[in-house]
């Protein structure tokens, strides 16, 4: 039959019943033509999930095919013996069998010759990967007779392919970096040209081969990556965002994608994938209520299906970035539930970073604390990596302080004291040093002398406040050391840009806490956030921005 007759007729057939009928009906063909059997059988029987029929590979047509390469790998093309290999390795035929061990024999022959064409280079290199131990001398080879091409003459498919065997090779200690630096500038040429496959690649590849230093390649990708987002799978998308991650980059028009993406596909997407959305905008600190209006919606109805750590990815975020959705008395009235179910599945530090999330938003986790606050827990908690250090005795220590403050009726067991910590360490607790240094001169200006306001009080209730100024029973200032008389004590939260979700005047779970905290131990907390005092242009605004904030009506000071 002649080949294009053949592959017209090959492309029509849909089921590998049918391409064995076909190949039954031809007395003779090419090994061009049986290869490339050999890869639409692959096509139409292997899905993500692998081999869908593995009863094919017992088939009398197949073996037949099989025993022709098997046996005359020295007589066939490049192309016919590169394109039987892809397609057994797709089909997952044992890489140790006789077959396998010919065609990969034979190709490593030709390579080390000098045979292989730009084309066949890629599609062996692209074989090997596929493979579960790959061979490294012979993918170095591979790239080796690459560069005698020239790396500006490399598609971007080549270039991918490089990519992921310098992945494969610096897991054993291989060091590329001269390569790779001429690899990142070439490819940065051509990134408007790489289709969301081969960006979501590239942008893998740069993660793991630590590229810090690519950053132009880097955030040229990730703008890139913008338009492709509808078009990503769920693995592909996984991996553009871990690189947003790795590399720090901030797209607002990427997070724009997203919720143009996840509320309309949710339904559809890989729990995993959508954890790593969450994951995104909860280290990013953006608060996209259309992506966390539909994960809350998605929990509701598919919860049960997610497993433990999968359950936190999708609540935590809520708690960080302090919001209650729509939805809110139905997710985490879901979030219940699943968590009797599955309690004991959870991992000690995963289940104290939930319940601590949903305690940072006022869904207090009553039922679960007396777990938390036990003896055996805690030691499970100590026994688990990074152990009982102090970000985790500062969840504890706040989950305590939120049953004695807000929940007065929790009559269970208490968290003993050498558990708790006396001062939060959280990243964001620190004031922004320029604004805190420009509040504090304005209160100077306002209040005349120094003494009269203390800055970073450790209080003895875990917190620290930004600034106190203490009130006599008659509303006068007195000295911040004096301990007699104290009527009233205002807390002055300086909240610079770090305490809120970016890009929002949302204060972050964090500090939300802490001034709800802080208000029920008696403190009048006044709170001072960076964009109603940015644009003060000198002390004498700023005194007279705070003199309307603490004092709204009148101020003195004591003798």
């Amino acid at each position: 039959m002649d080949e294009q007759l053949f592959y017209k007729k090959l492309d029509s057939l849909c089921t590998s019943k049918e391409i064995f009928c076909f190949l039954s009906s031809l007395e003779v063909m090419s090994d061009t033509m049986a290869s490339g059997a050999l890869q639409k059988i692959s096509e139409v029987e292997v899905d993500d999930n692998g081999l869908k029929n593995p009863e094919l590979l017992e088939n009398e047509v197949f073996r037949a095919l099989c025993f022709q390469f098997e046996f005359e790998s020295s007589n066939l093309s490049n192309t016919g013996l590169l394109t039987a290999l892809q397609a057994l390795i797709k089909l997952r035929v044992d890489p140790q069998s006789t077959l396998m061990t010919s065609l990969l024999s034979e190709s490593q022959e030709r390579l080390g010759r000098g045979q292989l064409t730009a084309e066949n280079l890629c599609a062996l290199g692209e074989s090997l990967l596929e493979l579960e131990s790959p061979s490294c001398a012979t993918l170095e080879q591979i790239v080796s007779h690459m560069q005698e091409r020239g790396i500006e003459r490399w598609s971007p498919k080549e270039i991918v392919m490089v990519y992921k065997i310098l992945q494969v090779t610096a897991r054993e200690g291989k060091q590329w970096q001269n390569l790779l630096n001429r690899l990142n500038s070439v490819t940065l040429h051509i990134v408007s040209q790489l289709s969301p496959n081969f960006a979501s690649a590239i942008l893998n590849s740069l993660v793991v081969l630590h590229q810090t230093r690519a950053i132009p390649l880097v955030t040229a990708l990730c703008k890139h990556s913008v338009k492709h987002v509808p078009y990503f799978t769920d693995h592909e998308l996984v991996n553009v965002l871990e690189a947003f991650l790795y590399f720090g980059q901030n797209v607002q028009i990427f997070t724009k994608a997203l919720e143009g993406l996840v509320p309309k596909s949710i339904c559809t997407m890989h729990p995993q994938t959508v954890s790593k959305v969450m994951q995104y905008c909860c280290k990013k600190m953006i608060l996209s209520k259309p992506i966390f209006d539909a994960v809350a919606e998605s929990f509701i109805s598919s919860a049960d299906r997610l497993t433990t750590d999968q359950i936190a990815a999708y609540i935590i975020p809520f708690g960080t970035l302090n919001y209650l959705p729509p939805s809110a008395a139905s997710l985490f009235g879901k979030l219940e539930a699943v968590l009797h179910t599955h309690l004991r599945h959870f991992q000690p530090h995963t289940l104290l970073n939930l319940l601590h999330s949903c305690a940072l938003i006022q869904r207090y986790p009553i039922n679960f604390l007396p777990k938390i606050f036990s003896p055996y827990f805690l030691q499970k908690l100590q026994a688990q990596p990074p152990g009982l250090n102090r970000v985790a005795m500062s969840q504890l220590t706040q989950l305590f302080l939120t049953v004695t403050l807000e929940c007065p009726f929790y009559e269970g067991p208490k968290l003993l004291s050498k558990y708790q910590v006396k001062a939060c360490p959280t990243p964001h607790n620190s004031p922004d040093v320029y604004l805190f240094k420009r509040v504090k001169t304005g209160l100077l200006y306002l209040l005349k002398k120094r003494i009269y306001f203390a800055s970073e009080v450790s209080t003895p209730y875990f917190y620290v406040v930004d600034i106190e100024i203490k009130l006599d029973e008659e509303g006068f200032v007195l000295p911040a050391a004096q301990l007699e008389e104290v009527h009233r004590r205002i807390a002055l939260c300086v909240d610079g840009q770090n305490r809120f979700c970016a890009h929002s005047h949302n204060l972050l779970g964090e500090e939300a806490i802490k001034q709800r905290h802080l208000r029920l131990l008696g403190y009048e907390v006044v709170q001072i956030p960076f964009f109603e005092i940015e644009n003060l242009q000198n002390t004498r605004k700023m005194a007279d921005y705070l003199h309307k904030k603490i004092f709204p009506c009148t101020y003195g000071l004591s003798n």
